[in-house]
C-alpha cells in the first residue's frame, strides 16, 4: 500500500482453482493499481451496473485519462463517490455437473405418473462479461462462484425438463428416454443458447445424461428391452427364463437339469441368432432428414436431436390427434378407421376406399 492508500490488486493462481469469478473484498480508489493477466478479465462495477471492463492482459494504474478503458474508469472515479468494485472473470470453460433436486412427474401412457430424476455434466463459460456481471450477478446479488454455478445447473435442469415435455407431446414415452439421451442433450443444447445469452453465459456442451426411473418401472423396461433383443414376445421371454432357472437350480441338478441346461442354451442361441439376422436385415439407414427442421438425424434415432419432431413415418388421427404409425388401420388411441372412408349409398355406413362392395349391406360400392 502506497502512502496516498492505493494499494495493487490482482487474482492469485491459488484463489482461482474452479472459481469462474472473484469479487475483491475491498472498493478501488483514485490511484490503484489493477493487474489483468491473459486468463482473465475485470470488470467495474457501481450502482447496479457494469462501468467498463478490461479484456487485455496488463498493470492498469487508475490515474491516466490517456487510456481510453482506465480513462472511463477514472472519470467515475473522480467524481463525488470516488469507489467502485470490480469482480474477476476466468475466460476458460468450467465443467461441471447437474442433478434434478426434485423428482420430475413425467405422465406415461402406460406406467402413469413416473418420477423421474436426472443427472448429468456440463462445460461452461463466460461469453458476455458485461452481461454476466449486469443480468447474472449483480441482479441477482451472487457473491462467490458456487452461487453462479448452483443458479447455471438449475437452469440447465429446467430447460431438459423442457425438452423431455416437448418430445412427451410428441409421443415420447419413459421406454423410450434411454434411446433419447443423445436426443435430449443435444435439444438441450440448441435451447440454451438463446436461454443464457441474456446473462452473459454460454454453455459449450452437455453430456453423460442420465435419468433414473423407479426401480419396478426400470424392471419393466428392461424386460422389454430384453425381449426386443431376443425378438420374443412376453411369453416366450417367460419361457426361457424358467428354463435357464430351472437349469441352474441344485434341484434341477443330474443328468435331467444338464438335458434341459442344454436346451434352453440351444433355444436362447437360436433367438440369439433370429434376432440379430432381423436387426441385420432391417438395419436402418445411416442417416435421415428431419422433416420439420431439415437437420440430419441418425439412423434409428426416433426423435429429431435439432427440434424434437418424431422421425417415425406415420400421422396425426384426425379424430383425437394422437400419433399413429405408418401402415395402422385404426388409432391405436381412439379407434377411428385411418383408411379414407366413403359412404355407402345404400345403408350410409362407412366404405373403406378401395372396397368393392359395402361391409354392411353387400350392395356395391360407388352405385
Amino acid at each position: 500500500m502506497s502512502v496516498f492508500g492505493s494499494v495493487t490488486l490482482k487474482w492469485e493462481d491459488a484463489q482461482k482453482s474452479g472459481n469462474i469469478m472473484w469479487r475483491v473484498p475491498r472498493n478501488i480508489r483514485l490511484n490503484d493499481n489493477i493487474v489483468v493477466r491473459e486468463d482473465e478479465i475485470a470488470v467495474f462495477y457501481r450502482d447496479g451496473k457494469a462501468l467498463a471492463y478490461i479484456d487485455r492482459p496488463d498493470r492498469y494504474a487508475l490515474t491516466s485519462i490517456n487510456a481510453p478503458i482506465v480513462g472511463a474508469i477514472v472519470k467515475f472515479l473522480s467524481g463525488v463517490e470516488q469507489q467502485a468494485e470490480i469482480y474477476y472473470l476466468q475466460r476458460r470453460p468450467f465443467d461441471g455437473k447437474f442433478g434434478s433436486k426434485q423428482p420430475y412427474q413425467f405422465k406415461d401412457k402406460e406406467f402413469g405418473m413416473v418420477n423421474l430424476r436426472l443427472f448429468g455434466e456440463m462445460r461452461f463459460r463466460v461469453k458476455d462479461p458485461e452481461n454476466f456481471i449486469n443480468e447474472f450477478v449483480g441482479t441477482r446479488g451472487f457473491q462467490s462462484s458456487d452461487e453462479v454455478e448452483d443458479r447455471i445447473q438449475e437452469q440447465v435442469v429446467l430447460l431438459i425438463y423442457d425438452a423431455i415435455g416437448h418430445m412427451k407431446e410428441n409421443g415420447l414415452g419413459v421406454t423410450d428416454l434411454a434411446s433419447n439421451l443423445m436426443n435430449i442433450e443435444q435439444i438441450v443444447l440448441e435451447k440454451s443458447k438463446p436461454h443464457f445469452d441474456q446473462y452473459g453465459v454460454l454453455i459449450d456442451k452437455i453430456s453423460g445424461l442420465y435419468i433414473s426411473l423407479p426401480e419396478e418401472v426400470q424392471k419393466a423396461v428392461d424386460t422389454r428391452a430384453s425381449m426386443q433383443v431376443l425378438g420374443t414376445d412376453y411369453v416366450g421371454y417367460q419361457t426361457g427364463q424358467a428354463m435357464r432357472e430351472a437349469a441352474s437350480s441344485e434341484s434341477g441338478g443330474g443328468a435331467a437339469g444338464a438335458g434341459v441346461g442344454v436346451g434352453a442354451g440351444i433355444g436362447m442361441g437360436y433367438m440369439m441368432m433370429d434376432a440379430t439376422k432381423r436387426r441385420q436385415e432391417g438395419a436402418p439407414a445411416p442417416g435421415m432428414t428431419c422433416p420439420k427442421c431439415g437437420k440430419m438425424v441418425p439412423g434409428g434415432m426416433k426423435f429429431c436431436g435439432s427440434c424434437g419432431a418424431r422421425m417415425e413415418p406415420g400421422g396425426d388421427c384426425p379424430g383425437c390427434g394422437k400419433f399413429v404409425p405408418e401402415g395402422s388401420k385404426f388409432c391405436p388411441e381412439c379407434g377411428k378407421p385411418m383408411q379414407s372412408m366413403a359412404k355407402c349409398e345404400k345403408c350410409g355406413k362407412d366404405v373403406p376406399a378401395g372396397s368393392n362392395f359395402c361391409p354392411e349391406c353387400g350392395a356395391k360400392a360407388g352405385e
